[in-house]
């Protein structure tokens, strides 16, 4: 008899994953809520929508060096690194005599990035266009037959993906500017939108939710047909082959020494920190030039935040391993394993305080006041993640997800519950 794939049990689970997946979600949140709260813009240039004050570009600078790109890196990794754990789970490997899986690995896992591919375009197109999730099954399915290879093949390729991306927005730097007027124009508006653009968009988003759909619409589009293709594929792609290297290399598992991760915390943010803040002053000693800033400068951020992600990935094992925060911790590992049902809830709940189907406060509120509203996120995911595992085994969309991809309906309510169900860590010291 043929075994049968099954969801990954408790026990099978590297708790330090769902750690980081967590922290790597609560991240993201600080940058995504400028794309939330603002237009776009903003988010890449401090002074897209003028002088605004000393406390804002602070907000900004501090977000910039500490969060921009970093948790989105760290999520990619521990992407690449689920995959590895996915088809090692369907044992794809298994020694001979072993019974073969009737699911066979590679229909499994693209079934799975197909449901991802439609899940991110419902979340893109109808709820908030800064969605990641249709990059993320596009770039897994891709990444999918590198799986086997040695890390240091991994690293390499996962490197010369990056390069790709770094060289294509360097290329764009030089080659948009004698582009012609209309395009010069155009990423110069994209840059420092005009009151005109401003205006538009602050009414389409303080606007009703079908008042918003030609925006949103055009954006996601935009990202879709473009972007994702120029700059997103590279780097998360990139990014998911070493994230399968540091699972190889038991990094993410949380398996090696304790120095070695204070090792690596003082070396990704000792080094990657003053390249990061480099291409700040940088920025600014060219007055924030459109294509100086952006192709040229930005690659101080694009490079260095691989530093500082693996910064944050030692701090917060280091952590872990000393058995800092365990209530803290636990609540953390209970979120990243809800991430993808908190990512859905973030943006739900982000575009009712911002756009005009809720609160409507879309440009009313400063950099300041948005850490805030992340705070309360935060906040609210600690406390409803941990609930929701004491009564269900899974997100609400991990099992909708998990469902669509087995092809048949997984348990979903707990046998019974306490708080004894939710996570309860170890500190994985080795």
């Amino acid at each position: 008899m043929s075994a049968t794939a099954t969801p990954i049990a408790h026990q099978e689970r590297y708790e330090s994953m769902d750690l980081l997946r967590g922290v790597a979600l609560l991240g993201i949140l600080v940058m995504n809520i400028q794309a939330f709260a603002m237009p776009m813009a903003a988010y890449f240039n401090p002074t897209a929508l003028g002088d605004r004050g000393q406390a804002d570009f602070y907000v900004w600078a501090f977000s910039h060096l500490f969060f921009d790109q970093k948790f989105m890196t760290i999520f990619s990794w521990l992407f690449g690194a689920g995959i590895v754990l996915m088809t090692a789970r369907l044992r794809d490997d298994a020694p001979a005599g072993q019974a073969a899986p009737s699911v066979k690995p590679a229909a499994f896992h693209y079934r799975r990035m197909l449901a991802l591919l439609v899940f991110g375009l419902i979340h893109a197109y109808l709820i908030w266009d800064g969605d990641i999730l249709v990059l993320y099954a596009i770039c897994g399915a891709i990444v999918y037959p590198f799986r086997k290879l040695r890390p240091l093949l991994l690293v390499a390729l996962g490197l010369l993906s990056l390069s790709i991306g770094s060289s294509l927005m360097i290329a764009g730097g030089f080659y948009i500017p004698k582009g012609g007027p209309e395009m010069i124009q155009e990423f110069q508006e994209f840059w420092a939108p005009t009151a005109e653009q401003l205006q538009r968009e602050t009414l389409a988003f303080q606007g009703g939710w079908l008042a918003q759909m030609p925006v949103r619409g055009a954006n996601a589009l935009e990202f879709h047909t473009s972007d994702i293709w120029l700059w997103g594929l590279w780097r998360a792609a990139g990014n998911m082959l070493i994230g399968m290297a540091l699972l190889k290399w038991r990094v993410v598992t949380a398996e090696l020494q304790q120095n070695f991760y204070r090792d690596l915390t003082v070396i990704g943010f000792g080094f990657g920190l003053p390249l990061i803040a480099g291409g700040v002053v940088s920025m600014n000693a060219h007055s924030w030039e459109t294509f100086y800033s952006f192709f040229i400068s930005g690659q101080f951020n694009y490079w260095a935040s691989l530093l500082v992600a693996l910064g944050w990935v030692g701090f917060t094992i280091s952590l872990w391993h000393v058995g800092f925060a365990r209530g803290l911790a636990a609540r953390l590992i209970a979120v990243g394993r809800t991430a993808f049902s908190g990512y859905i809830l973030t943006s739900l709940i982000c575009t009712f305080i911002f756009y005009g189907h809720g609160l409507g406060l879309y440009m009313r509120v400063s950099r300041l006041g948005q850490l805030g509203v992340t705070l309360g996120v935060w906040i609210a995911l600690l406390i409803l993640a941990p609930l929701w595992l004491e009564r269900f085994r899974f997100g609400p969309l991990e099992w909708l997800w998990r469902t669509l991809t087995y092809g048949e309906r997984q348990p979903f309510r707990r046998e019974r519950h306490s708080s004894r169900d939710w996570p309860q860590i170890s500190t994985g010291a080795s």
